[in-house]
């Protein structure tokens, strides 16, 4: 072998006289590969934010009230039943009245009116020495615990600007009625008659269902 003959080349390559072989080098077939697909891809990207700019001007994208929240439907004109349960009438209540001031008279006097207005009168006395002379305002409504949502509510509306507390200890059905420093007189008919209808048909929750969009 040739001095001249390149490593690896067998005998059919040996160089004879002034001519050599030429050698090229081998195609990087993988590279045009790759620059032909990134090349391609970065086309596609083009295009893609050429045709989203496009649609954003043209009006053709989604429209804002969808990316927003959804507007307010109402409700629909079909009131909820109400939740409470029907309060008691007067004449189911049966009403102690007891005088807490130095004015002597009050407790008949103030019993009187509450039967002509229909409620059932108990006991009718002086107030007991936890009470006496103690209440400051115009009165005391005071029941056992059952009477929070029932009974004090319809006996407040004689006397609107009556204190009212509930006794846990009460065994009885039986509200008081303790009349304060501060009262005159029991709140005016009329506006206790108004009073009690208000409570008798309170007004109706709106429903929660809402109109279909």
């Amino acid at each position: 072998m040739s001095m001249l003959t390149p490593p690896g080349m067998g005998g059919q390559y040996r160089i004879k006289g002034d001519k050599y072989p030429r050698m090229r080098r081998p195609r990087r077939r993988g590279r045009l590969v790759v620059l032909t697909v990134a090349s391609a891809a970065a086309l596609g990207m083009i295009g893609w934010g050429t045709l989203q700019l496009i649609d954003v001007f043209s009006g053709g994208g989604r429209k804002a009230s969808a990316a927003g929240p959804k507007a307010d439907c109402g409700t629909t004109g079909t009131p909820s039943p109400a939740s409470t349960a029907p309060l008691p009438r007067p004449g189911k209540i049966t009403v102690n009245v007891f005088n807490a001031t130095t004015r002597s008279g009050l407790a008949k006097q103030t019993a009187d009116e509450l039967k002509k207005r229909g409620f059932k009168i108990g006991d009718v006395g002086n107030a007991t020495k936890e009470f006496d002379k103690k209440v400051k305002g115009t009165g005391m409504l005071l029941g056992p615990d059952s009477s929070l949502n029932s009974a004090l509510p319809v006996l407040g509306t004689q006397l609107a600007t009556a204190e009212r507390r509930t006794d846990a200890a009460r065994k009885d059905k039986t509200v008081d009625l303790i009349i304060g420093n501060g009262f005159k007189e029991l709140t005016k008919k009329k506006d206790a008659d108004k009073a009690l209808a208000a409570l008798a048909e309170p007004k109706p929750a709106p429903s929660t269902s809402g109109k279909a969009c």
